[in-house]
């Protein structure tokens, strides 16, 4: 026997521990390389972790729901398989043929690309990449999937929840089958908690549990307003020329790129300019020093289809042109809303920006993400008559126009810098030159 230790690898910059979620693989059982074996929950997102060996499990040192730190043992996986005299391997656990056949046809699922499902529910149910890709080979909907019942951490539906289900399937009608599960899962809820929404609607209320996601950026938030000294700093910027450049473009942008150009990469080409003008806003507090960063990494707050907030960061990107952030936005934007990120993806942030804008909103006061000291909201563009200053006097014209707020953490960051910063971010906005080529 040749006994490794699998540790838990690094899960992004400033990530010093995660919460198991579910283990895929039990003792006794063989992995490959790069094998999913455990999903696991961090401040920053959900992921799976691959076995860095090929071997048979010998020892599991974790469970559900422990929170591991960084570089933790947790399992010893036997990278020699012993084969007697005549040549046949010895066997490491009886396992029926029908889950055997089942098993073996979606080995292949777990390293291979995951492919998005087509309806999106609003359940704000978490499903891990390799749940989904199960789910969409088999012609599961999202819909169907809401409704099996999961035996994971929080009621999430785990890889052995889902085979089980199809092999039920196998000797039911799926809506017998569904129906089934749904039953299973409403009895589960009741025996599990007296607070279960089916049982409070009769009092004329109804309690949802919050989910995972949920709690993490409860806490985040309160805990950067514990720490933070929150200001904030507002300027009215005319849009004006952004609009119609964005107008007179997208178009052959698109044909030229295949890519859609939405406001987004244009704001943070802008805070990016503004980060150069005042270095001292890309910084953090470590203690009662102040740590200046090199690298512009800006974040972008994603809302998901669950509702909740997700922030995907464009490391270092004063290098993009406008062109490339707009491939980056788009790129980032679309793999959150499959839940797809990597931990890598969320780390690292320097500064933040949030395009409230896009619900319609005109102004907002957001919270700073620790340990950045200052976000930036962007505000929805609307035409307003205002007034427009010329050497031949005032005129009233139909403007584009957009609300900015700058919060910022005053222990560091004082009012002159935190409304410059802001007001230069805006200057960058109204002098955008009508004849820019975006290629």
């Amino acid at each position: 026997m040749a006994i490794v230790e699998m540790v838990m690898p690094r899960m992004g910059e400033s990530v010093m521990e995660c919460t198991i979620i579910s283990i895929l693989k039990k003792v006794g059982d063989a992995v490959e390389s790069d094998d999913s074996v455990m999903e696991v929950a961090t401040d920053k997102v959900d992921t799976e972790v691959p076995s860095p060996y090929s071997g048979i499990i010998r020892e599991i040192l974790v469970k559900e729901g422990d929170v591991v730190a960084i570089g933790n043992i947790v399992m010893r996986i036997d990278t020699e398989v012993t084969t007697p005299q005549n040549g046949s391997p010895t066997p490491i656990a009886e396992v029926p043929e029908e889950a055997l056949a089942l098993e073996t046809q979606f080995q292949s699922l777990v390293t291979s690309p995951i492919q998005s499902t087509a309806d999106v529910s609003s359940s704000g149910r978490f499903y891990s990449p390799l749940v989904l890709n199960i789910a969409q080979t088999e012609g599961i909907s999202r819909q169907e999937l809401d409704q099996i019942s999961g035996t994971g951490t929080d009621s999430r539906v785990t890889k052995k929840d889902i085979l089980g289900y199809l092999e039920e399937r196998k000797h039911h009608p799926v809506g017998a089958a569904s129906a089934q599960t749904a039953g299973v899962a409403q009895e589960t809820s009741h025996a599990s908690s007296p607070q279960s929404p089916a049982s409070i609607r009769k009092t004329g209320v109804e309690v949802i549990p919050m989910d995972r996601m949920r709690r993490v950026i409860m806490e985040r938030m309160l805990e950067s307003q514990r720490i933070s000294a929150h200001v904030s700093s507002f300027v009215e910027t005319d849009m004006t020329n952004v609009v119609l450049w964005r107008n007179q473009i997208k178009d052959e942008f698109k044909k030229q790129t295949g890519e859609g150009i939405t406001f987004t990469p244009i704001l943070i080409e802008a805070v990016v300019k503004a980060i150069k003008d005042f270095p001292l806003i890309n910084i953090s507090v470590e203690g009662e020093n102040i740590i200046k960063k090199r690298d512009i990494n800006v974040g972008m707050a994603v809302a998901l289809p669950s509702g909740n907030l997700i922030v995907p960061v464009i490391h270092n990107a004063d290098q993009y042109s406008l062109i490339g952030l707009a491939k980056k936005v788009n790129e980032l934007a679309n793999r959150a809303r499959q839940n797809k990120l990597t931990p890598d993806d969320l780390a690292g942030g320097t500064y933040t920006v949030s395009n409230i804008g896009s619900f319609g909103n005109i102004m907002g006061t957001p919270i700073i993400l620790q340990p950045q000291v200052a976000i930036m909201a962007f505000g929805a563009i609307q035409k307003r008559p205002v007034v427009i200053e010329t050497p031949q006097g005032d005129v009233i014209g139909v403007r584009s126009m957009m609300y900015i707020s700058h919060s910022y953490d005053h222990r560091v960051v004082d009012g002159a810098l935190g409304g410059m910063f802001v007001k230069r971010v805006s200057d960058y906005l109204e002098k955008f030159d009508l004849k820019r080529s975006p290629f």
